[in-house]
């Protein structure tokens, strides 16, 4: 956790929040929006491609090659957030560390059949208030339930905000 240690942050009991940076990975279709789901490797949980800080990649370039490595994406990354989530990350079973989770829009031109993390996880495609349901953070299910993607050539809103 060396290079995460310039990203803390405090939270409003003031413990250590540590800065995450995830992808929604989404395709326009004919029903509207779809939203790219991956199991989590430990749980099998739906959830979206996220991961630590990376030195010298910008937050929406750390979210785009977390896509990358655990989903195989490849597409067009929204350099604005379109919101932001909490969780508890589990670091084993008795300690955890709460998390800031940024997330950036990334509209998927393809989907790799070999990348980093395919034998680890299972990725699919799930309109969004599906997608919504299906993740356990409540405030991941409301942004995903709420993206809009961004119109060309304008940065994406920032829900809730």
């Amino acid at each position: 956790m060396g290079s995460q240690e310039n990203f803390k942050a405090r939270g409003p009991d003031s413990a250590q929040v540590r800065i995450q940076y995830a992808a929604l990975c989404w395709r326009p279709a004919a029903t509207g929006v779809e939203v790219l789901l991956i199991t989590s490797r430990d749980t099998g949980r739906w959830v979206i491609p996220k991961g630590w800080p990376m030195p010298g990649l910008s937050p929406e370039s750390a979210a785009a090659q977390e896509a990358w490595e655990e989903a195989g994406v490849e597409g067009i990354v929204c350099p604005v957030t379109v919101g932001r989530y909490g969780y508890q990350k589990c670091l084993s079973v008795r300690d955890s560390v709460p998390c800031a989770v940024a997330v950036y829009g990334l509209r998927v031109k393809h989907l790799a059949d070999q990348f980093p993390e395919a034998k680890e996880r299972q990725r699919q495609w799930f309109p969004t208030d599906q997608a919504a349901s299906l993740v356990n953070e409540p405030d991941l299910g409301r942004l995903i339930a709420g993206f809009v993607p961004p119109a060309e050539g304008r940065a994406a809103p920032i829900i809730g905000e």
